[in-house]
This record gives C-alpha cells, structure tokens and sequence, in this order.
C-alpha cells in the first residue's frame, strides 16, 4: 500500500505535503484555541507535522493516518526529533474510511478530501471520529479563478473543472451539510511556491543520485514540466488552500 511514487520522490523532503507553511500551522493551532490534552485524528497526515508541532507547542495528543510508508516512518521520526513520541503516533493504512476506536476532539483531513470523494464525503467519514461539539478541520483547495476551460483546469492538475469551488460556494457548501464555519486560515502565494518549487531540487537531485532507475525518466519529465506549470496555472491565482473547522 503507497502512494504513486512520483510523490514519494519528489516531497521526499517534505516535512509539509501541501501548501502551508510552518508559520501557517502555528496560527492554525492558536487560532484553534487548543488546550493540553486536546485528542486530534490526521486522515492523511504525511509526515506529521502539524500532530509533531502542536503536541510541542500546545500539548494535544494524537494518531495520524497515512498509506506512504515512506511519509509514515518520516512522522514517526520528527515526533522523535522533537520529544512527543509518547503524545503522537503514526500508523501505515489507508485513510479513506479509517474511523478512530475513541471518538476525538479535533478530527482532521488537511489536502486529501479525495479519500472520501471530496468535501461532503469526507465530512462524513471525520464525524465518525469526532466527539459531540468536536471541531472538524478540513484543507481543500478552491478556485479564485474558474477556469475558462477544461483544459485549464487539467491543467493546473485537476480532471475537472468541478473538483473544486469557488471560496464562496465552498463556505455556503459548509451550511448546506449542517455545519457552523467557526475559523479560516488560508495558504497563500507563498506558501505555493515553497510546496511545488521545493520538488524541483528534490527532483534534480533524485535524478543525479539515480541515472539509472527505471523511473528516471518519468521524473525527468515531471521536473521539466513542473516549474511552468506552476507559473503559468498555479501561481497565477487558479486556487488556493482553505483551512477550515
């Protein structure tokens, strides 16, 4: 069970698998107001640095779910590196559908609402996770700009147009599923370019290590389209990354 192994070579540096920042995650968990003790479940958690962060920096405890071995054993680490190991744990399984034994303060799916079929889907799978007046936090990205085209949007590395919303119709989605919009921290350009351009050297370096890999050479063709994809569609204002509770 893995993820394709263009993302296991390519955000093999990763500590943060979407476009937030360090900085982001520490305004999300005050913003969050979270207190010592606060039970958190990660469906998709990577490398486990929002669970390893916020059991240093607010004393949470939590379980984060992810089918990477790779990401896995990486989460398993920091949470070494940074002293929490007895506050967090990692587990190697596939999220879509994982449901925690004891129900949790904070159920959480930060950029892989595609394990349960998108926004909606994925509400309902972290409610079976989450305690009575629990907080559900979830990371999707939205359209600042519909595009145009089809093309467009399979361009910027979706199928379809419909995969995402604009932030209006996402925030009115919320409402329409029975759930209160409680805090908002957004990603923004920054935070793009640190996510995508930080493969790149990855990429060159993966590359220069393994000239003779048989996947060379879908790496070497991701690395050449990557950075103009991202300038062209990406960064030019197709989407962005909402966090939301």
């Amino acid at each position: 069970m893995d993820i394709p192994r263009i993302f296991t070579v390519s955000e093999s540096e990763h500590r943060i698998h979407n476009p937030f920042t360090p900085e982001k995650y520490a305004t999300l968990g005050r913003v969050l107001r979270m207190k010592p003790g606060t039970c958190i479940i990660d469906l998709g958690s990577g490398s486990g640095e929002m669970l390893c962060t916020w059991a240093r920096d607010y004393g949470i405890t939590g379980t984060g779910i992810d089918m990477s071995p790779l990401f896995t054993a990486q989460a398993t680490l920091r949470a070494e590196e940074l002293g929490v190991s007895e506050r967090v744990h990692f587990i190697h399984n596939d999220a879509a559908g994982y449901v925690a034994n004891e129900k949790c303060d904070v159920a959480a799916c930060v950029g892989a609402t595609w394990i349960a079929g998108g926004v909606a889907g994925t509400m309902d799978l972290l409610a079976k996770s989450l305690k009575p007046g629990g907080i559900m936090l979830i990371g999707e990205p939205y359209w600042r700009r519909v595009p145009a085209t089809e093309e467009t949007a399979q361009a910027c590395g979706v199928s379809s147009i419909a995969d995402f919303l604009t932030l209006p119709s996402l925030v009115a989605s919320f409402d329409q599923q029975g759930y209160d919009l409680v805090e908002m921290v957004l990603a923004d350009q920054e935070g793009w370019d640190r996510y995508e351009a930080a493969k790149w050297m990855t990429m060159r370096r993966w590359l220069e290590e393994n000239p003779d890999d048989d996947f060379a050479q879908e790496v070497r063709a991701e690395l050449t389209i990557a950075p103009e994809r991202h300038v062209t569609y990406i960064r030019t204002g197709q989407h962005l990354k909402i966090n939301r509770c």
